[in-house]
């Protein structure tokens, strides 16, 4: 005879109010620091753009597009540190 009962939730609960599913990593250490490495290098081209904007007085409009290339830095930034 097996035993048919369900695996036991894991669960973190930080504040200590209410049970919360725990986050379990669905990606490689490789592939983290791949999401890492990308996030720092857009970020690091974004800031020196911006700069370079900044430094030649390029109208405000222009720097908006930026946003993307920040954006997207910071998803995958956010992307490695949580493991998803």
């Amino acid at each position: 005879m097996t035993n048919l009962s369900p695996t036991p939730k894991i669960v973190f609960n930080p504040e200590g109010n209410e049970p919360v599913d725990a986050c379990v990593p669905n990606i490689s250490p490789a592939e983290r620091q791949k999401r890492m490495n990308f996030g720092i290098f857009q970020l690091v081209i974004a800031f020196g753009i911006l700069a370079a904007m900044l430094t030649f007085g390029v109208d405000k409009l222009w720097r908006l597009p930026l946003y993307l290339m920040f954006a997207s830095g910071a998803v995958s930034i956010f992307q490695a540190l949580d493991k998803t």
